[in-house]
């Protein structure tokens, strides 16, 4: 199996779930209110999660941390990616009126350009991504609490 099989697929499958709560937020509206965003961490959590748990059920005894790490982190940049790209098509071509009315909603005397929200998107997926890695790996690795691990201290 290609090493990079259940990052790609728990990344696009993550991407699809965060686009269709995006998709049905416009439907009523609320994708101008940028509280509803936090729910995209609950659905990148949950993907990264399943897909770090699928690598380690795959792997069983031979599971390393640093596969695992790589496995979420991947997952993750990959939802991340796609998930940018499509909210840079949406906000620029498909409802460019939804960018006028997401910035309207700051107050300031300066002009917000497109280009910063969208990396305002990027960067909130990187580092929900690198949060919830290091996070998920202290759940999934191996425990030093064993007989052999106690070898192992001075």
């Amino acid at each position: 199996m290609n090493k990079l099989s259940i990052p790609l697929k728990y990344g696009i499958f993550t991407t699809i779930v965060l686009i269709a709560y995006f998709l049905l937020l416009s439907l009523f509206g609320l994708h101008i209110f940028p509280i509803y965003s936090l729910f995209n961490a609950v659905i990148t959590a949950a993907g990264m999660f399943l897909a770090i748990k699928h690598y380690k059920r795959t792997k069983g005894d031979k599971f390393k941390y640093q596969k695992g790490f790589a496995t979420g982190m991947f997952t993750g940049f990959i939802a991340t990616i796609l998930f940018t790209g499509f909210f840079a098509i949406y906000a620029a071509d498909i409802n460019p009126e939804f960018f006028n009315k997401l910035v309207a909603m700051w107050d300031s005397d300066y002009e917000t350009p497109l280009g910063l929200v969208i990396f305002a998107v990027a960067l909130m997926g990187a580092s929900t991504t690198v949060a919830l890695t290091l996070t998920y790996m202290q759940l999934f690795k191996r425990s030093w609490n064993t007989k052999e691990g106690k070898r192992h201290t001075l």
